[in-house]
């Protein structure tokens, strides 16, 4: 063999799914030729292969694999913050996985530069941990670089794919969506806690009248999965009664799935399949609503530029939307201050086009607002620390809803028999809730359990909350109807 064959050899073979494959296309094709005429046929085979043997998902993970994302954590480059510099090959929602895992570590972006042009993605992001410092824990930069670059042939499942949960065998997965109501959560969670299942994690969101949960449930008995089918179709059944459609146009539904999406972005996508974003008109003030703009620039890109308070996990909020409505960011960036966090991207839909229509851009700009709202700190931050135990979740929501508390926001999680559960609440009209009323629930639940974290905000709770002239009186008109809930859609999958 000639040398020039050697070198068409070794380029085939980085290119063709198996080396057998390769033998019998070089021995029918190539043979003896010149160097020249041998890399010419090697791109005759490598696209005869891309066309016959490999779908465009395996050949892009191919040439990933070729191509191995380079990470580079630098604590001196910048005087306040680590810099995660991040070079690979890009495709789309490679960007989602990398601020998906710096959120994970529960990072703070305050700077972010991104580029992907041109088939390659070159980010570089200044971070911080929750009290303002820098990463110097080297086990913690190691698990960092470690994650992004395994995280770099993750496929991310599209928004339409099937609902479902994480496959485990530790938990069965439950995801609720529907209409919004005092007393929902309290319902579910004694639901469960009747037919025998523990909740061990859940995260609660409502935005706009709308309500969206992810709920990790085990048997109380085992501690592991429900696999049951009669019994999963028995909790599907007495759930389906809770949330169960009355009226209105958003039929309830019932799917088994085996997704394993992010839980966060699970929300995001439940909220938006929910239609959420077409929630109720409110009267935008900069206190209380983002400001979001679109622009053209010629013919090549979207320009999306955000103006909103800063908050933990915000620029994941706004990567997830984008991503999960088809568009590509190409170039941005991010910059949070204490005051106001600013963000800018250019961006084109996968089609390779910029946004055209009047009605699309209004669609984003809603989506992008109630992206940036759901998880907006709505409401008295209360923090359950406690012995976990079976029914301790429907017991606690059940004191809430007797002093006429409303969950805005939940966060349940159980690690080695301790629970540590985050509320955010108000009144059932969106207002603050009053002092004495807390602190009568926290003598009910205990003292040294239930703790009430910044205090200093009680006296602008509530001001983003609809006027009870539009949601909150759509909500109170159903405040007597405790089994019931209009337009509700559940979701139960198992391992």
């Amino acid at each position: 063999m000639k040398k020039g064959s050697v070198l068409a050899y070794h380029f085939i073979l980085l290119h063709l799914p198996s080396p057998s494959l390769f033998w019998d296309l070089f021995s029918t094709k190539i043979g003896g030729l010149t160097l020249s005429n041998s890399l010419f046929c090697c791109t005759q085979i490598n696209k005869e292969i891309h066309t016959t043997t490999m779908d465009d998902d395996e050949y892009a993970k191919l040439i990933r694999r070729m191509n191995p994302p380079r990470v580079v954590i630098d604590n001196n480059a910048s005087d306040d913050a680590t810099v995660i510099q991040v070079d690979s090959v890009n495709k789309h929602g490679t960007l989602l996985e990398v601020v998906q895992v710096l959120t994970d570590m529960n990072l703070v972006i305050k700077k972010a530069y991104i580029s992907s042009d041109g088939g390659w993605f070159m980010d570089v992001f200044k971070v911080i941990d929750q009290d303002g410092n820098k990463i110097r824990d080297t086990q913690v930069l190691d698990y960092i670089q470690r994650r992004i670059e395994s995280n770099a042939g993750w496929f991310i499942p599209p928004l339409r794919s099937s609902v479902g949960v994480m496959p485990t065998d530790e938990y069965t997965a439950i995801e609720l969506a529907g209409t919004d109501r005092p007393g929902l959560l309290s319902e579910v969670s004694a639901v469960l806690t009747d037919l025998h299942c523990n909740v061990v994690n859940a995260e609660i969101w409502t935005h706009n009248t709308r309500a969206a949960a992810v709920i990790h449930v085990t048997d109380n008995l085992t501690n592991s999965a429900i696999t049951d089918p009669i019994r999963l179709s028995t909790i599907k059944e007495l759930l389906c009664n809770v949330v169960r459609t009355n009226s209105g146009s958003r039929a309830a539904k019932t799917v088994f799935s085996c997704s394993d999406t992010h839980r966060e972005r699970r929300l995001h996508q439940i909220m938006f399949d929910d239609r959420d974003y077409e929630g109720v008109k409110r009267a935008k003030t900069s206190a209380s609503r983002p400001s979001v703009t679109l622009m053209n620039i010629e013919k090549d890109y979207t320009v999306v530029t955000m103006r909103s308070k800063d908050r933990p996990k915000l620029v994941f909020d706004v990567v997830c939307t984008l991503t999960d409505m088809q568009y590509v960011v190409f170039h941005g960036m991010v910059s949070t201050e204490p005051v106001e966090a600013y963000q800018e991207f250019y961006i084109r839909h996968v089609d390779g086009l910029p946004i055209n229509s009047e009605a699309e851009q209004e669609r984003v700009i809603q989506c992008l607002e109630a992206a940036i709202e759901r998880r907006a700190s709505e409401g008295l931050e209360l923090e359950l620390s406690a012995e976990d135990r079976v029914g301790l979740l429907s017991d606690i929501t059940r004191t809430f809803r007797e002093n006429s508390l409303t969950i805005v926001r939940a966060e349940i999680s159980t690690r080695e028999g301790k629970a540590k559960d985050t509320f955010y609440v108000t009144d059932v009209t969106g207002n603050p809730v009053e002092s004495k009323i807390v602190e009568s629930i926290r003598q009910q639940i205990g003292v040294s359990k239930l703790k009430v974290k910044k205090k200093e905000d009680c006296s602008v709770l509530g001001t983003s909350r609809p006027s009870h002239e539009t949601t909150m009186g759509y909500l109170l008109s159903n405040i007597f109807k405790p089994k019931s809930l209009q337009s509700f859609k559940l979701h139960l999958s198992h391992s």
